[in-house]
């Protein structure tokens, strides 16, 4: 089975976005015969952009479809792309589609070099944990392929990295019009030694960033049988390694019990790693529900009510100190009250400001949150998936925020 990498686009309009979308899509030859017969633009040449023009459309329009995904695959692996929107006032909707990514890929357009919006949207792919970033320098054909242009985009893109915590970021120059370096090599840019798009793409394992150090495991269901006295805890794999002999804790509750198995539908497991799906039996009868998470004896996990969290505000209504909500972190839902709004992130300068009166529509803040129950939430930047959670209206049931944990 392929392995499935997920990517997600960003990039200022007129970057040649859709027509890179376009491109790896016809060369990996996943375009349908009838969306092939409408993709002839004027004077019979081929025009990618067309792919995805009608849902750019939709979104412009303001309806139903926020971000577009395409789904495609080499002989080698299967891909999910996000095409996320770009301009600052879909700052949620980027978020949004590239919070469970892989890599982000940034275009830059060669003429114009780094703007303000690859810096938006680089500092909001590594805000949002993605491991792999790739700027790639697009319309190279409009710059005469210049080896000297490329290297001073790049020299200019790694003076504001240092702002970042991306740990790879990768430079390809390509034309996405004419196929330069996006699946082939290009003939005419022998100055660059580094592998086409897809090629990289190809290279990257997303289960090398996986946290295998740090077990949480989230109760979904307890499973019980009155027969044969059977008691299990089903649920997916966070993070971390559970193998059968470990000694465990049940958090928040804190008791401790040793694994006795690791179970499928198919037989017992040696161990469970992320993303598995698995029942965990225990050799002790404890008292353990839906929310609870089983981390390791030795670790240091703790379930905490109040945390600091960066948020990316969606709803109208803005958010302001004392506001109460539910709060969905892995299988639980909780009551959450915010106590304090701590800066606003300037997403064009990228500084923070002081604390404001309230986030607006598309804001990025810092915010000190105080829960009715415990959690086990991690940082973001160490564990994506206990550092996440997003807000709910519990009015209208509308998730007004999406969250990645600071500091606990």
């Amino acid at each position: 089975m392929s392995t499935l990498l997920r990517l997600a686009t960003a990039g200022s309009v007129d970057d040649g976005k859709s027509t890179l979308i376009g491109r790896l899509l016809h060369d990996s030859k996943a375009i349908l015969a009838d969306q092939y017969a409408d993709l002839n633009g004027r004077d019979g040449e081929l025009d990618l952009s067309r792919l995805t023009d009608g849902l750019k459309a939709e979104r412009e329009q303001g309806i139903t479809i926020d971000v577009a995904y395409r789904y495609f695959a080499t002989p080698n692996r299967d891909y999910i792309l996000a095409d996320t929107p770009g301009h600052v006032q879909y700052t949620r909707n980027m978020v949004t589609g590239a919070s469970t990514a892989d890599v982000a890929i940034v275009l830059v357009d060669a003429r114009h070099g780094v703007v303000e919006q690859t810096k938006r949207h680089a500092f909001i792919a590594a805000l949002l944990g993605i491991p792999h970033l790739v700027v790639a320098v697009n319309k190279m054909d409009l710059v005469g392929f210049s080896e000297e242009v490329f290297d001073g985009i790049v020299r200019d893109f790694c003076g504001f990295r240092r702002r970042l915590s991306s740990p790879d970021v990768a430079f390809i120059p390509i034309s996405a019009l004419n196929g330069d370096n996006v699946v082939d090599r290009s003939e005419a840019m022998p100055w660059y030694g580094g592998a086409p798009l897809l090629a990289h793409l190809e290279a990257i394992d997303p289960a090398d960033d996986r946290n295998l150090t740090d077990l949480r495991f989230p109760v979904q269901l307890v499973i019980r049988s009155e027969g044969n006295d059977f008691r299990g805890y089903a649920g997916q794999v966070a993070s971390g390694v559970v193998r059968p002999g470990d000694r465990v804790r049940i958090l928040p509750s804190g008791v401790e019990s040793v694994v006795a198995s690791v179970e499928t539908f198919d037989g017992p497991l040696t161990e469970a790693v992320p993303p598995q799906s698995v029942t965990v039996r225990l050799a002790d009868d404890v008292d353990a529900s839906r929310g609870d998470v089983i981390v390791h004896a030795d670790g240091d996990a703790a379930a905490v009510r109040e945390l600091e969290a960066d948020v990316c505000w969606f709803a109208e209504r803005p958010l302001r100190p004392g506001a109460r909500y539910l709060l969905k972190h892995l299988t639980q839902t909780v009551d959450v009250v915010v106590d304090e709004i701590r800066d606003l992130l300037d997403v064009h300068t990228l500084d923070r400001h002081a604390p404001p009166t309230e986030l607006g529509l598309n804001d990025i803040g810092r915010v000190r949150l105080r829960t009715r129950r415990p959690l086990v939430a991690d940082p973001y930047a160490s564990n994506r998936a206990t550092g996440a959670f997003i807000l709910i209206d519990e009015t209208s049931n509308d998730t007004v925020a999406g969250g990645m944990v600071s500091s606990t």
